[in-house]
């Protein structure tokens, strides 16, 4: 399985800060924010590695990371997204680099307490259709929410004014090949994007598509609440970490 990190936009949400960096340069803790989803893909196996950025601050991305040693990797591809089209367009970016084998996309402004190793391990042994992360939330209106019955998911519904669940899909996606083939399809939606809500309901629709509920705390880094939620929550583990030692 091939891993893309989607770390473009402009973070306009959290200018001025973004007016002189890119959003997932900015630090978390004492680690710059694009270093955590690297970490996530690596703990779970995953070293073939795609980054996609934009903007004016691109290339500082990889005078930060170059090749990727600091994290035991041999290469880091990277791809440049035009604008703000969409976590969709961005992903459909990386189709050269992806070719025909299953992806874990995360976005770049994701911290995640735990690995999601486990559910890695459970897509691969899928061995095709989609999976998503899901995560019990208390302002499910930021993200996309899924609908279940059962053990099924059944629908997602993009930032919804009235949820009917708080599950909110995380920034964590798996996918076999025929996500680019769906991308393909995609009509931008009023915010001018290709949305990946559009892509995970192609997959529940052909009754493909499984999730697991998130066992640690997880949080984006997306707004000024989020962002100081975000090192709160890497402060307090690095601070129980020392004291065990």
């Amino acid at each position: 399985m091939k891993g893309v990190i989607l770390a473009g936009g402009l973070g306009t949400r959290l200018h001025p800060l973004t007016k002189i960096t890119n959003k997932h340069l900015l630090p978390i803790y004492d680690k710059p924010m694009v270093y955590y989803p690297i970490r996530t893909l690596v703990e779970a196996g995953i070293t073939d590695i795609t980054l996609v950025t934009g903007g004016n601050y691109a290339g500082d991305f990889l005078r930060l990371l170059g090749r990727g040693k600091d994290f035991g990797l041999t290469h880091i591809n990277y791809v440049y997204q035009e604008g703000e089209g969409g976590i969709a367009e961005a992903l459909g970016l990386c189709e050269y680099y992806i070719d025909e084998e299953p992806v874990c996309v995360i976005l770049g402004d994701n911290i995640l307490e735990k690995s999601i190793v486990h559910a890695v391990n459970a897509y691969q042994a899928q061995g095709n259709g989609a999976k998503i992360i899901l995560k019990e939330v208390e302002d499910p209106h930021r993200f996309g929410v899924a609908e279940l019955e059962g053990d099924k998911v059944v629908r997602i519904i993009e930032k919804p004014q009235n949820p009917k669940t708080n599950l909110a899909v995380i920034g964590v996606y798996m996918y076999d090949h025929r996500v680019y083939d769906i991308i393909k399809t995609l009509s931008p939606s009023n915010r001018n994007e290709l949305e990946i809500t559009d892509v995970n309901n192609r997959y529940i629709e052909w009754g493909e598509m499984t999730y697991e509920i998130y066992d640690g705390w997880w949080t984006d880094a997306g707004t000024f609440d989020s962002l100081f939620r975000a090192n709160r929550l890497v402060y307090n583990k690095a601070a129980a970490e020392k004291r065990l030692l």
